[in-house]
């Protein structure tokens, strides 16, 4: 008899699993496919017009230098600014200690490639892809976005963007081979769960204040 119950409870906590397990992969794909077809290939652009801005979303600084992965992700985004894909840059990124700062790393970079100041905005609070996401939204009062990651990171953005009531488009900042990019896919499945369930209840960014539309002067995000 006690046999039979503890053969049960294994029972029913193996299926438990496999149903975790399944609705875990489950989010992952719906979050990847209803997505995928707002990730622009092949530079087409034909079909896309008044665009507020383009959202870079920040990543690891060395040395007050970008990352390989942030390295891309503003060569691309600088590129299309140059190709009048929109009028505004916004870099979000973490910005949370006087010593670590993505945002101002990533406007001086644009800058020396030539994009006007007044042009490149920062979210200093850009502390998750869902508050820099929220935040060009509630903050920058944009309303049609290109976002510019890599390609496994767009999937999730162009999900939260959707949710929030964004028109959104991605383009992928894929110009080499990362390292440890096995276990950043892995990890980035549950992000999209995790942010797929956080796009259901929406909760405020976890810094908000003063409204400053993406059409004006970038140089009031200025801090130094």
């Amino acid at each position: 008899m006690k046999n039979k119950k503890i053969k049960r409870i294994i029972i029913v906590l193996l299926v438990l699993f496999l149903l975790a397990i399944a609705l875990i992969f489950g989010i992952n794909y719906y979050v990847k496919f209803s997505t995928k077809k707002q990730i622009i290939k092949d530079n087409d652009f034909s079909n896309i017009d008044n665009i507020d801005c383009i959202l870079i979303l920040g990543a690891k600084i060395w040395n007050d230098e970008p990352s390989p992965m942030l390295n891309d992700r503003l060569e691309v985004g600088i590129n299309l600014y140059k190709n009048g894909v929109a009028p505004k840059i916004i870099m979000s990124g973490d910005h949370h200690l006087p010593d670590y700062d993505e945002v101002n790393v990533m406007k001086e970079f644009a800058i020396n490639e030539g994009v006007p100041s007044e042009d490149v905005f920062m979210d200093h609070a850009g502390f998750s892809t869902y508050d820099s996401i929220y935040r060009a939204k509630e903050i920058f009062k944009a309303k049609n976005i290109i976002i510019v990651t890599q390609e496994y990171h767009l999937y999730r953005a162009l999900y939260i963007a959707e949710s929030l009531g964004l028109n959104a488009y991605g383009v992928s900042a894929d110009s080499r081979k990362y390292a440890g990019q096995t276990s950043r896919e892995l990890r980035e499945i549950l992000a999209r769960d995790k942010d797929f369930v956080k796009s259901i209840f929406k909760p405020k960014s976890t810094y908000l204040g003063e409204e400053i539309p993406v059409s004006g002067n970038g140089d009031v995000t200025n801090d130094k």
